[in-house]
């Protein structure tokens, strides 16, 4: 079971990087429009802090895989 769900928390903070990317670019561009985006960066902050959650449910994962192939 880990194996699968090592790969699918390193698909999906790949897959969470790029939508970040994709909206940190949206926000530029409404900043350049001058069009308020505070509520925009506030989600920003929440996918970012998701990433982190998911980052280090994937190294509490590694760590694990590594202790077990050791045993």
């Amino acid at each position: 079971m880990r194996p699968e769900k090592l790969d699918w928390l390193r698909s999906e903070i790949t897959r969470m990087r790029a939508q970040l990317r994709a909206q940190e670019r949206e926000i530029r561009m409404l900043q350049r429009a001058g069009i308020a985006t505070a509520s925009a960066e506030l989600l920003l902050a929440r996918m970012r802090a998701k990433v982190d959650d998911l980052c280090r449910e994937r190294d509490a994962l590694r760590k694990g895989a590594a202790a077990a192939t050791r045993s």
